[in-house]
């Protein structure tokens, strides 16, 4: 007998089959396309041995792996800077105080407006910083000034009523975000967070404009190599499973930290077993 909840109805067998149909035609279909792009790039001969052969070469190796620790360096520490800029600009917005509203206010909206290239050759050309500062500090201004919307937001997000009961038990402002607020805010907030994580990851890509010496930038100089036949489709299906693995374990890291913090220190007592129903408490009640 199917039962049904508030939002849908659990389908009955003829929905079933065609759900079952749709996913056999969908799977088909992708099938077919991907079997056409397969087709395509040996008709070009981009699965040639000459187009793979750089790969073999320790040197071309070692220039990826040295292109990749470039754009994992760069994303560490536009990470952590981020971040930290962030929560200083979310704490200034959070303040009663309206001047210094305005001022935590200002950099948020015009950072976030402006486009992350050109603060990033601003850096570079105009103010002459090196490749890698230049990148950080463009990372770090944009995606600093995102979480402090994200962090403002998440912390408005906790019920008001905690609040209120937190400074009626005499408790100050600093400790009513420290061990009310944040605490609370922090399960809202953090898959938005790894998510703007995840785009400082993938514009550390930029580099390359700079000449900064990250990933893409080992690529570009390999797939422009003509003693290779120009392996650019190559590269890029090397590249790009990295790039999105390191996405990837991002969002796997973000889940189980989410999972951790849903459990909670109180979730679970160590070593204690559920009752039995009618066992009686110490003071036989």
């Amino acid at each position: 007998m199917a039962e049904s909840t508030a939002l849908y109805d659990i389908p009955g067998p003829r929905a079933r089959r065609r759900h079952r149909l749709y996913g056999v035609v969908s799977t088909a279909a992708i099938v077919l396309l991907l079997g056409w792009v397969v087709q395509l790039l040996f008709a070009t001969g981009q699965f040639s041995a000459t187009k793979w052969r750089p790969f073999e070469y320790q040197g071309i190796q070692e220039l990826l792996l040295r292109g990749l620790g470039n754009t994992l360096a760069a994303f560490a520490c536009a990470a952590v800077l981020s971040v930290a800029l962030g929560g200083v600009l979310a704490c200034g917005r959070l303040s009663e105080h309206r001047p210094v509203r305005w001022l935590a206010t200002a950099p948020v909206e015009f950072f976030r407006a402006m486009p992350v290239l050109v603060m990033i050759f601003f850096i570079f050309v105009a103010l002459q910083v090196r490749a890698l500062p230049a990148l950080v500090a463009g990372l770090t201004l944009y995606n600093g000034s995102v979480l402090a919307e994200v962090f403002r937001t998440g912390v408005n997000s906790v019920e008001r009523g905690q609040r209120e009961a937190a400074y009626a038990l005499g408790m100050r402002k600093t400790q009513v975000m420290t061990y009310v607020l944040v605490p609370q805010a922090v399960r809202a907030m953090l898959p938005t967070i790894i998510s703007q994580l995840v785009v400082a990851l993938k514009d550390t890509s930029l580099g390359y404009l700079i000449t900064y010496e990250e990933f893409l930038h080992a690529g570009k100089l390999i797939a422009s190599n003509l003693d290779y036949d120009l392996p650019f489709i190559p590269v890029v299906m090397v590249i790009s499973p990295i790039y999105i693995g390191m996405c990837m374990l991002l969002s796997w890291f973000a889940h189980r930290l989410a999972a951790r913090r849903r459990r909670g220190p109180g979730a679970q007592t160590m070593g204690a077993v559920p009752a039995a129903p009618g066992t009686l408490l110490p003071d036989g009640r």
